[in-house]
């Protein structure tokens, strides 16, 4: 589970507790279990103000007037539902790393789970744009072998100085196990000629002996 540390940072609250146990396999350790950046609701808070503000001014134009408060009313529940929605995704849907695979949670009320192990990951971009620096986000562009697949971008991480670390270190190993190859495993050694020994047979007839 987490420990104290800077590794909490990777490992948000209880409701990232709760995905981890219900989406992981038994004695299957997450590594990283976060979810995305509190700026990916920048754009919807923006796309939802304009209509808050209709309604709320609908609704107070005529106060005496039920045609222009219900519409201002509706207008109001509108904005709130879109906004609240976008809310909800965001703090239910996280990205799970674990030693065997990637996930990616998503939904409401239809719960939807992306994985991909990792052992078909065959490339990995990390993304920051200027305003990502500012802020402390990133996004992940994966490549695995086989067919396109769902989790091959995801956006709006956080914490990435320590995020790209961690899966870098998982995803090769080698780098900080030693001197190896790619996978991190030993490189082979060539079989070393066996040490002289005596001669054990005689020496053909009319051949010289060695000095």
């Amino acid at each position: 589970m987490a420990s104290p540390g800077p590794s909490r940072s990777l490992y948000d609250g209880r409701r990232a507790k709760k995905d981890v146990a219900k989406y992981l396999l038994p004695g299957e350790e997450a590594i990283i279990a976060t979810r995305r950046h509190w700026a990916v609701l920048v754009e919807p808070t923006a796309k939802a103000l304009p209509v808050l503000v209709l309604g709320g001014w609908l609704f107070l134009l005529d106060p005496a007037s039920h045609v222009t408060s219900a519409a201002g009313l509706l207008v109001l529940l509108a904005g709130l539902a879109y906004l609240g929605l976008r809310v909800a995704e965001w703090w239910m849907r996280h990205f799970i790393v674990s030693p065997r695979r990637m996930l990616l949670t998503s939904g409401v009320i239809v719960r939807t789970v992306t994985l991909l192990p990792r052992r078909r990951i065959t490339d990995l971009t990390w993304q920051e744009t200027f305003v990502g620096q500012l802020l402390g986000y990133g996004t992940f562009r994966i490549e695995s072998a086989g067919q396109h697949q769902a989790l091959s971008r995801v956006t709006f991480l956080p914490h990435a100085d320590v995020l790209y670390r961690k899966i870098s270190e998982l995803l090769f190993p080698g780098d900080a196990a030693g001197p190896g190859d790619d996978e991190g495993d030993d490189e082979p050694r060539l079989p070393q000629p066996p040490p002289d020994t005596p001669r054990d047979t005689e020496p053909l007839p009319g051949v010289p002996r060695d000095p």
